[in-house]
């Protein structure tokens, strides 16, 4: 059965670091492509980023050049590194298929900038 389960958000200052990883129980992500998205408060849910099986990469223009999204199919892991943050992308961050499925939203993990 597969479930998605982020992790690695935090509180960070901004312009600082973090890495969110999303573990598949399922061991079926590496054939998908994979979304991170978030949704900030008071609005919509976001893709944010995308990976392709073959590993290319689409951003959102908000977080060109400063987010990462990477996979590793060993782990069943896809990550997102996210540097030089801005009190705008406080949010709660989801992973998941990408179109997305409605049954693979998890809790998703918080991140939050701010001085």
């Amino acid at each position: 059965q597969v479930q998605l389960v982020e992790s690695g958000g935090g509180l960070v200052q901004p312009g600082g670091s973090l890495r969110l990883s999303c573990v598949d129980s399922g061991s079926i992500v590496r054939f998908n492509t994979m979304g991170w998205y978030r949704q900030a408060p008071g609005k919509e849910r976001a893709l944010v980023a995308r990976i392709s099986s073959g590993g290319s990469t689409i951003y959102a223009d908000s977080v060109k050049g400063r987010f990462t999204i990477s996979r590793d199919n060993t782990k069943n892991t896809v990550y997102l590194q996210m540097n030089n943050l801005k009190f705008e992308d406080t949010a709660v961050y989801y992973c998941n298929f990408y179109p997305s499925v409605q049954r693979y939203w998890g809790q998703g993990t918080q991140v939050t900038v701010s001085s």
